[in-house]
């Protein structure tokens, strides 16, 4: 009896943590993505003097489990938003020579959760 209450007490001790780590592999996925669109869109741009809003063009592939991300284009800045299926209310911003959309206070082409 006293070895199935440690079994459950350590159960109840791990099961929050790994919850809590699926949560956190999501999230680098989508941070993955956005540094992956980041190489894609410079490496367009190097070609065509400009960004592109079409991630064929760019030949982009999203990781399993995220949307396709959300790229908005000027003269000479993008930015991009992405989310995942798994995750309710949370997103991710990149911003290259503008500001994050997802956060004002990170740096310039670091992905960013909220």
């Amino acid at each position: 009896l006293i070895v199935v209450v440690i079994i459950g007490i350590l159960a109840a001790i791990a099961i929050p943590k790994f919850a809590n780590t699926k949560t956190k592999a999501y999230i680098t996925a989508l941070q993955s993505d956005l540094r992956n669109l980041v190489t894609a869109e410079e490496a367009f741009f190097s070609d065509s003097s400009k960004y592109t809003t079409d991630l064929t063009l760019v030949k982009f592939q999203k990781s399993s489990g995220t949307n396709d991300p959300v790229v908005v284009t000027g003269s000479g800045y993008w930015s991009a938003t992405n989310t995942h299926t798994q995750l309710t209310g949370q997103s991710c911003g990149i911003g290259i020579n503008t500001t994050n959309p997802v956060n004002a206070a990170a740096a310039e082409g670091e992905p960013s959760c909220k």
